[in-house]
């Protein structure tokens, strides 16, 4: 029976090869390919070499590239289904490991047209040459197997193929079923040419409403990834008044939910995620005089196969402008976001004062003597327990004495731990790209035990200035600045003047 009852139908979504339960999956992939490929015997992977070899379309020389005729489609077709019929596991990490070593670049070709390219240089031979030692170059740089999928895009059904393959792809790399340098490159030239074919132009914006199909009210609730769909009265409540839901699909695969955005309309800004999920809204008819701002409180992409292809940005953009047209005056755009890692991130730091001889560089001298006369404990031990498994919670004195501190280490995570530059935190990373201010972090906005164990409770809210989101996003993008507001400032100063990394 599905998770919303009987009267919603089974869960449809792609899913990649290594489809065990999640607890077991990374482990059991490891432990097979750890065993060895014992399960691909010599015929079969005979029989992998030769589809390979009918499969992949050869190059063509340069000079006839635009008279080669096409590969049959039944050759396309034979690769899809000999690779759903595999097994999964070692058998398709063979097949996708086989593709990209023996059917990619050729190195020989791309070092012999690089010194063409270099000798026209050199030679200062007229730009025509140049260009076409250029074109030349450019060809040959592209992978055999490209050529397979841009055939494979063109069947029936076959991009919901590649975007399955390229599931496998990325769960077979985050696993290491599958590794090493063409592995790695196959699975970016995949990515962008994902990217083109699910550009916006073969995007549609649909709403979900109670009385959606089933099947596609099911797929939303399955890949609900921020805050799970208990059953039907929930999710019934998520599409009903005062509530938005929307999602793309691809018009090769309609109907089919590719990346989903849930929004509340409200009169202000929300400070806590149990107002929005866990209490009803009234049942009466929308007050529109009522609504003057729309949270985005959970963005869900429901294909692995899709990951780093850029929808969300789009999605989000999109369902501004949707909302500006019913409902123009809404004034206020804002997220309510998690903050994934921060708890993570603060018990590292905790690990490490541990080693460094007991030193406190977090906590006020007057902070962590009220902790440490709450949990008995001098050193940071008791506290990283607490932390780890949830229960510090359960201490009205132990919350009310951590707020504080809490909320600063948080500002400063969000603000100022960095990766090559840019807000360390995947989810801050997302929206200040898209030109948001980092606008209010809330404390205990999130007290399921998903939300305590991941941000201690807290969430923030990254805010939309319709009018100021390109500078904001070129701002960023560009000289790495962030824009943040006054809370957020004076939380990160507060957190530069009282702790010490």
């Amino acid at each position: 029976m599905s998770r919303l009852g009987p009267c919603l139908c089974p869960r449809p979504l792609l899913r990649g090869p290594w489809a065990a339960p999640r607890g077991l999956r990374r482990v059991s992939v490891a432990a097979d390919l750890r065993r060895g490929l014992a399960g691909c015997s010599t015929a079969s992977v005979a029989g992998m070499e030769e589809l390979l070899s009918r499969s992949v379309p050869p190059l063509p020389p340069y000079e006839t590239k635009e008279k080669a005729p096409p590969p049959a489609e039944l050759r396309s077709a034979e690769f899809v289904r000999y690779y759903r019929a595999l097994e999964a596991g070692p058998p398709r990490a063979e097949l996708l490991t086989r593709l990209a070593r023996d059917f990619g670049v050729d190195h020989g070709r791309v070092a012999e047209f690089s010194a063409k390219v270099l000798q026209a240089r050199e030679q200062q031979r007229e730009l025509g040459a140049l260009l076409q030692a250029e074109d030349r170059l450019r060809y040959y740089l592209s992978p055999q197997y490209r050529g397979l999928f841009q055939h494979l895009g063109r069947l029936e059904g076959g991009l919901r193929f590649l975007v399955e393959l390229r599931g496998d792809l990325v769960e077979g790399l985050a696993t290491k079923a599958v590794d090493g340098p063409h592995v790695k490159e196959m699975n970016g030239v995949l990515k962008n040419m994902l990217s083109e074919w699910f550009s916006t132009g073969f995007l549609n914006l649909e709403r979900v409403t109670w009385q959606s199909p089933c099947e596609v009210l099911q797929k939303i609730s399955d890949s609900e990834a921020v805050h799970p769909v208990r059953n039907w009265v929930d999710m019934k409540r998520r599409v009903g008044s005062y509530r938005r839901c929307y999602f793309f699909s691809h018009c090769a695969i309609p109907g089919e939910p590719l990346i989903v955005l849930h929004v509340a309309l409200t009169s202000d800004i929300s400070s806590s995620i149990q107002a929005i999920v866990k209490e009803a809204p009234p049942l009466e008819t929308e007050d529109t005089d009522k609504i003057t701002t729309a949270i985005f409180y959970s963005i869900s992409l429901t294909q692995q196969g899709l990951q780093g292809v850029e929808l969300g940005t789009y999605l989000i953009k999109r369902v501004v402008k949707e909302l500006q047209k019913e409902l123009p005056q809404i004034k206020a755009f804002s997220t309510l976001s998690p903050i994934p890692g921060f708890t993570k991130w603060l018990v590292g730091l905790l690990s490490s004062q541990t080693k460094e001889l007991e030193r406190n560089e977090l906590f006020t001298e007057s902070e962590w003597q009220e902790i440490s006369e709450i949990t008995g404990d001098s050193t940071t031990e008791t506290l990283k327990k607490l932390l780890n498994n949830n229960e510090w919670v359960r201490s009205e004195k132990l919350v009310k004495v951590l707020h504080s501190p809490f909320m600063r280490l948080c500002a400063w995570y969000l603000y100022g731990e960095k990766h090559r530059g840019y807000a360390l935190n995947p989810v801050a990373n997302f929206h200040l790209q898209n030109g948001s201010v980092m606008w209010r972090i809330n404390w205990m906005a999130d007290t399921s035990p998903r939300g305590i164990a991941a941000s201690c409770g807290m969430m923030v809210n990254y805010r939309y200035f319709l009018e100021d989101t390109a500078s904001n996003s070129a701002a960023y993008l560009g000289t790495k600045q962030i824009k943040a507001s006054e809370q957020v400032l004076s939380l990160v100063s507060q957190f530069q003047q009282n702790s010490k990394l």
